[in-house]
């Protein structure tokens, strides 16, 4: 392990004030993390306080624009971070800007703003990315609880992927993910809000990336059944469906594309 640390925690947030300052500390315990970088996407309950009172770096949205666009923007301010640590500097004023050399950027973890903490027990899921056996890890939370209406877009998800690529994971939804910085580049642009996940799964097999699965005890809050829960889910389901018929075959005819 560099003294460094090898890891950057990205974590989407909206309006995950009672949960985020949990996750942030627990987060920065997990092995490897030396950075931690929350996007606060258009709260309206002190998230970005709260997340920066546990010692996060954060980066807020004045509206809000969605998984992806949270996720992009994360990785994007880690980037920045380590150009800040690492980039030029000045050996007095006025002098001329001399360049550091580089350093290998830090992969990256993402985890949900709601995981408290369980988010501490995320280090399995960068173990095959840090050994070189993966550019990205999917996580498998060792307890399920139960999400109710969340399986219909599961289901869509599993079923996309495995349709444009042949393989189907475990839990194609779940956003805990760990990445190196080329498979994330390689995913680039992501797909729009909650398919991100899903497009990210089938772009990398489809370049070739080795994804693998992870079992971890990570713990979300349960899901409602109320109407902002079903409004959620329908959101989903409309950005799973989305992604999915971006990459249907026929939209990338030619050599490689994976049927």
């Amino acid at each position: 392990m560099s003294p460094r640390g090898d890891l950057a925690v990205v974590i989407p947030a909206r309006n995950e004030s009672d949960r985020i300052g949990t996750t942030v500390r627990a987060a920065m315990r997990i092995p490897g993390v030396d950075m931690v970088v929350v996007v606060d996407d258009g709260s309206v309950d002190g998230t970005g306080c709260e997340a920066s009172r546990a010692g996060a770096t954060v980066v807020r949205h004045a509206r809000n624009r969605g998984k992806a666009a949270a996720l992009e923007t994360g990785a994007e301010a880690v980037l920045l971070l380590e150009a800040a640590a690492t980039g030029t500097a000045t050996k007095a004023a006025g002098a001329a800007l001399e360049p550091k050399a580089a350093v290998k950027p830090r992969h990256l973890l993402f985890l949900d703003a709601d995981l408290a903490e369980t988010a501490a027990h995320a280090g399995p899921l960068a173990e095959p990315v840090l050994a070189g056996e993966a550019d990205m890890t999917i996580a498998v939370f060792a307890t399920r609880v139960q999400r109710g209406g969340h399986g219909i877009v599961l289901g869509l998800s599993g079923a996309g992927i495995h349709r444009a690529t042949g393989w189907r994971p475990t839990e194609p939804l779940n956003g805990q993910r760990c990445l190196t910085r080329a498979a994330f580049e390689a995913a680039r642009p992501l797909a729009h809000g909650w398919g991100a996940e899903t497009g990210m799964t089938i772009d990398l097999l489809r370049k070739g990336m080795r994804v693998v699965e992870v079992r971890v005890p990570l713990a979300h809050r349960a899901t409602g059944t109320d109407l902002a829960s079903q409004v959620h889910r329908a959101r989903q389901l409309a950005g799973v469906a989305r992604a999915i018929a971006a990459r249907q075959p026929w939209r990338h005819a030619g050599p490689g594309a994976a049927l």
